[in-house]
């Protein structure tokens, strides 16, 4: 389970709310209302006060980097530090299934990243993201530059992570892809204390 108590991100009313293992929790809110502050401070890669738990571990009990591997953010455009994407993943990475379901292959592993489409970045970005298994996902806008053909594959990866029983939170502007991946909803609208809908995914 995440725990969030207290979280104070700048901007934002106190948040408080739990998401269970296999659950896709899906933050809604127009645009400044403070999304990606709120899933990078639940990554601790952004200074707040409060307190978040992951299966009853607080995260200040952890070293960053820990934590970060356990609860991972994932941006719609992710940074890139080398010039390929294949020094992006672990050495001995499993990757023969992972690509395939992002229409990916080694050639987009091995090219420069400044030479792929903003599309394949952005696949080979969530593939980065999910390759070693974190118990939680904050994914912010996942599909936002995907086809519909690639994003129903991002979205069929999802919902196996939701299957094996990890946790879920989804920015998108997509209101169908919430209504067929989200269990419930967060609503975050500035000076308005969130509020927490309950909806079985599609």
């Amino acid at each position: 389970m995440l725990r969030v108590d207290y979280l104070a991100v700048p901007g934002l009313p106190v948040l408080s709310f739990e998401v269970v293992a296999g659950e896709c929790l899906a933050v809604e809110g127009p645009s400044g209302s403070g999304k990606t502050r709120m899933l990078r401070a639940i990554a601790d890669l952004d200074p707040a006060g409060g307190y978040v738990h992951l299966d009853g571990v607080e995260r200040s009990e952890m070293r960053g980097p820990e934590w970060r591997r356990q609860v991972r953010y994932a941006s719609a455009e992710p940074a890139w530090w080398a010039a390929t994407g294949r020094q992006h993943f672990p050495r001995g990475a499993k990757l023969e299934r992972l690509l395939p379901a992002l229409a990916l292959n080694d050639l987009h592993l091995d090219r420069p990243i400044a030479e792929l489409s903003t599309g394949e970045r952005q696949r080979l970005g969530l593939a980065r993201a999910l390759v070693d298994e974190p118990r939680v996902l904050l994914l912010d806008e996942p599909t936002s530059a995907l086809d519909a053909t690639s994003a129903a594959m991002a979205e069929e990866l999802i919902k196996f992570q939701l299957l094996a029983e990890r946790i879920v939170l989804i920015v998108s502007h997509d209101a169908a892809q919430i209504e067929r991946l989200a269990h419930a909803r967060l609503q975050l609208a500035a000076g308005i204390i969130p509020h927490r809908a309950q909806g079985p995914a599609a």
